[in-house]
């Protein structure tokens, strides 16, 4: 992982003052080190019968996409309110100051139908637990979740109920 970890650019005070942003871009850009990040997130998966990989507005699209790819499995974009054409569910989440809402097309899923949750970063882990409670909502079977960066002084994965595996490549203190 030390490769990965090299093609993560760390960028002062953003969004803002006192904050230290994990920017993937470098990483994005990299044909050797993305292909080396996707078949990375791939490999607990591997075997497990996934059927959807779910990945959540909007990084989360980039590597969820070539996950399901890898995994032989469809991607289902879990998406910000109002931004998808057909018959929706939702959830909302709070966030440290205020609340947030993700949806799913209604049909996206079937009951039953193994799921893999993906985003770029873990941090407070309301995002990823709110997608949890999303795809129970529709029945289907939680396989998991991977993330390519948890920011563990944030503690995000004490907030993951499920008794499914979360999975991270890399982990910052």
């Amino acid at each position: 992982m030390h490769a990965l970890n090299a093609l993560i650019r760390d960028i002062p005070d953003f969004p803002k003052p006192g904050i230290v942003f994990k920017d993937i871009t470098p990483l994005l850009a990299d044909a050797a080190g993305m292909t080396q990040c996707i078949e990375a997130l791939a490999e607990p998966w591997r075997g497990k019968r996934v059927q959807a990989v779910c990945g959540i507005e909007a990084r989360g699209f980039i590597f969820g996409a070539a996950l399901a790819q890898v995994l032989g499995a469809g991607f289902v974009p879990v998406r910000k309110p109002g931004k998808l054409p057909a018959d929706t569910v939702g959830v909302d989440y709070a966030l440290e100051y205020g609340s947030d809402r993700l949806e799913v097309h209604r049909d996206a899923v079937r009951p039953g139908e193994r799921v893999l949750l993906v985003d770029d970063v873990l941090a407070t882990g309301g995002t990823l637990e709110a997608s949890a409670e999303l795809m129970r909502s529709l029945g289907a079977e939680l396989c998991g979740a991977s993330v390519v960066i948890e920011l563990a002084m944030l503690q995000g994965r004490e907030r993951w109920a499920s008794d499914a595996p979360l999975h991270s490549l890399l982990r910052y203190d």
